[in-house]
């Protein structure tokens, strides 16, 4: 199939771009943000989104640059996975950026899309939500923050006006001596998620938080991880001896996954690697 007729426009600030969403608002037409149109152009081909007016940010430099603990929303995968710019966290981006799809769709995806089409399955929502980080989104009235772990809604729900765009992503630099884990369950390669387990352990600024992705729903975070998993053992480098995996089970109890004892298990088992990927069991 293809796409219906659409209008295109290719604004040269986030701010015209903004201007130009709110002016479609106001005229009753439906317009959407294009960065690498990985997600969206399928959905306009199969007619599953008809947008009246796209809306290219992909090269806007604000949206493009990296700065300390900001990363510019329309980098793309294959950026990170590269590091051609720098990383925030220092080196705990890139390994997710490989495992995303193939390098064709890394090439041209970008974390913004990622975030803003809110697939439960993707990589970045759980790693991001991991990581404490924030979105900016700029709308009509100007500028807000807006956590990750509150971004998504819904199942491709986000937190997003029609006349709002997200512009930049903030993320909290991990401390000396912080860990991480992070696991990824698929059928194959390049595959969305069948389960994704995450797994922050920040000491020096009192963090411990985990995280249960591809539950068909916002990611599970759990900010009090420490308590609950691994029973305050969280102060040191040394492995932690203690992981309650009968707690974990709860935490996996408490998604939308329901009772089937097949999405139960594979979840128990990202949360376990992401657990065990960060040196905390031996």
């Amino acid at each position: 199939m293809k796409a219906a007729a659409f209008d295109y426009a290719r604004p040269d600030s986030a701010g015209e771009a903004v201007a130009l969403l709110a002016e479609a608002r106001r005229a009753g037409r439906f317009a959407k943000p294009l960065a690498g149109g990985q997600s969206l152009g399928p959905m306009l081909n199969l007619r599953l989104a008809a947008p009246d007016l796209l809306i290219d940010v992909s090269r806007i430099e604000e949206m493009r640059g990296a700065e300390g603990a900001t990363l510019g929303a329309a980098l793309t995968h294959a950026e990170i996975e590269d590091g051609r710019v720098p990383d925030p966290t220092g080196g705990l981006l890139s390994p997710i950026a490989r495992g995303i799809a193939y390098r064709a769709v890394r090439n041209r995806g970008t974390l913004g899309g990622s975030l803003s089409h809110a697939d439960p399955a993707a990589d970045w929502l759980t790693a991001f939500a991991a990581l404490g980080a924030e979105v900016e989104i700029l709308g009509p009235g100007g500028a807000r923050r807006v956590s990750v772990e509150r971004l998504s809604r819904a199942a491709f729900q986000s937190a997003l006006g029609e006349d709002e765009l997200m512009t930049r992503i903030h993320i909290p630099a991990p401390g000396p001596g912080a860990r991480w884990g992070f696991h990824k369950i698929a059928r194959k390669s390049g595959d969305f998620a069948l389960a994704i387990g995450a797994v922050l352990l920040d000491p020096a600024r009192g963090i411990a938080r985990a995280v249960i992705g591809a539950v068909e729903a916002p990611p599970l975070v759990v900010a009090d991880a420490g308590e609950r998993l691994f029973a305050g053992e969280i102060g040191s480098d040394a492995p932690i001896r203690h992981y309650d995996e009968a707690a974990a089970a709860d935490l996996v109890d408490a998604t939308p996954l329901g009772a089937d004892a097949y999405e139960r298990r594979v979840h128990l088992v990202a949360l376990r690697r992401a657990v065990q990927a960060a040196g905390t069991v031996p």
